[in-house]
């Protein structure tokens, strides 16, 4: 079957001239098993309690009916696209799909499943590698982000849309729902230089590292502090739907590491999470770091390793960079304005 066959004229056409056969293949298939997904959750309630808790625990939070049903249905829509295997936040071990594919793919099915019951923007982040040979393992999904082939998310809020890249910047289709197809209606989009935004679970300050709590009270100074510019704070906490903000209007949002249990090495995974947001944020010329790090650079050490993120406009990410870099040397020279960094 054509890739034109199975997604929208306009998609399929650019897929066909701008990403290569086996690529175009994956991101067709990717947007072809959302359909049944998009569909349920536009349904809410209509089709039953999808936020009930129904699985073991992940990330703190209970697994969903609609995060089993996301998993099985990407996997299931993959077959016969040329993967060789699927890693999923929703599973604890790969799952071999075509035993002659090219590709495996790492996939965070359901971003947001937390915010089902709020009719918060939820969606889905994938990221597309090539696959080493021999038997499938984990090693088969532990490179550097770097080595994505391609990388997107979809995001389910007031339209539905899927925004990819194949390493040659940043596009966005969008599902009609009058033909129930994604048809293209971006291509190219940076994100703006320039904007009075952040985002961060400030809920979380007394944890925060030094250097992110001391980024953020800069900037809650407004135009008397050593910013010198009024921000306002936009915090969704589903990673989806700040993603697509920061693609849109820029800023900066940040995932620290912080002091609670199990937060110690970030909260988002590398893979399926960081991998492919940074993917797409440096193709639309912004940036993503650890705090020190370029996360496309980080040499994954498991499937389900973590990270912190701090991605968004890239004059604001390298500024947060050297807050970090400031706060880990030995002296505390006065960078940003009126004190130093690490002021007491």
């Amino acid at each position: 079957m054509t890739i034109t066959a199975r997604i929208g004229d306009d998609l399929g056409a650019f897929l066909d001239a701008n990403a290569p056969g086996d690529v175009a293949r994956v991101l067709s298939a990717l947007a072809e098993a959302s359909l049944p997904l998009v569909h349920l959750i536009r349904h809410g309630r209509l089709t039953g309690a999808l936020d009930a808790s129904v699985g073991p625990a992940r990330d703190g939070f209970a697994q969903k009916p609609l995060d089993q049903f996301a998993a099985e249905t990407f996997i299931t829509g993959l077959k016969g696209a040329g993967v060789r295997g699927v890693v999923s936040e929703e599973r604890d071990d790969p799952v071999a799909i075509d035993a002659d594919g090219t590709l495996v793919v790492a996939i965070d099915p359901l971003d947001g499943s937390s915010n089902i019951d709020a009719n918060i923007s939820i969606g889905a982040f994938f990221s597309v590698l090539d696959a080493p040979a021999g038997e499938l393992g984990d090693s088969h999904f532990l490179q550097p982000g770097v080595n994505q082939r391609a990388a997107g998310f979809i995001i389910c809020g007031p339209h539905v849309a899927l925004v990819f890249s194949t390493g040659a910047g940043v596009c966005k289709a969008t599902l009609d729902p009058d033909t129930n197809r994604y048809r293209m209606s971006s291509i190219g989009f940076r994100i703006p230089a320039d904007s009075d935004e952040f985002a961060i679970n400030a809920s979380n300050s007394r944890h925060w590292p030094e250097p992110v709590r001391a980024y953020v009270e800069d900037c809650v100074e407004g135009d008397e502090g050593p910013r010198g510019c009024n921000f306002n704070m936009r915090w969704v906490d589903s990673t989806v739907a700040d993603a697509y903000r920061i693609l849109a209007r820029g800023g900066v949002c940040l995932y620290p590491e912080d002091s609670r249990e199990g937060y110690e090495h970030g909260r988002l995974r590398l893979l399926y999470e960081a991998n492919p947001l940074a993917f797409l944020v440096e193709q639309a010329g912004g940036a993503a770091i650890d705090g020190f790090d370029r996360i496309l650079e980080i040499k994954p050490d498991s499937i389900h390793g973590r990270t912190p993120l701090i991605f968004g406009s890239k004059e604001k990410v390298e500024r947060i960079a050297l807050y970090y870099s400031e706060g880990s040397a030995s002296h505390r020279a006065p960078l940003f304005g009126k004190r130093g960094l690490l002021r007491r």
